[in-house]
């Protein structure tokens, strides 16, 4: 069995998320979720409209998703790779280079990112439009 992860928030999820999420899975048997704290988002400046408890519940309700872990920290990535057996680390591109520090752990890949469609720019549009 191949396992791969990902990590992410995961906040105001669509289809990118999704898209990015499939096309992870398909790299492998198992994909877990790294799925950014409350409290992580919190050190990140990051806040998101929906907590943990919410955007857990959303990612279990994709079939691509098999195992969810919390993402407390920055350096938890080397652990969560041993830990759970990884064999493949996957990220979108905009973390290009970011993360090739685990590629003595694993094989480290960068997803190309949905076109047209990201958080920012949900969250930017739904601020102008009720702002």
């Amino acid at each position: 069995m191949i396992k791969v992860i990902t990590y992410g928030t995961f906040d105001t999820l669509h289809y990118g998320h999704i898209l990015l999420l499939q096309r992870a899975r398909a790299l492998g048997d198992h994909l877990t979720v790294a799925l950014s704290s409350d409290d992580f988002n919190a050190t990140k400046g990051k806040a998101s409209h929906f907590d943990y408890a919410t955007r857990y519940a959303l990612l279990t309700e994709l079939r691509c998703v098999n195992m969810i872990i919390p993402e407390d920290t920055w350096e938890q990535k080397r652990h969560d790779v041993a830990a759970h057996s990884i064999d493949v680390f996957t990220m979108g591109s905009d973390w290009d280079g970011r993360f090739d520090f685990l590629s003595d752990l694993c094989r480290v890949v960068y997803l190309p990112r949905t076109p047209r469609i990201s958080s920012t720019a949900i969250k930017h549009i739904h601020t102008t439009q009720t702002g």
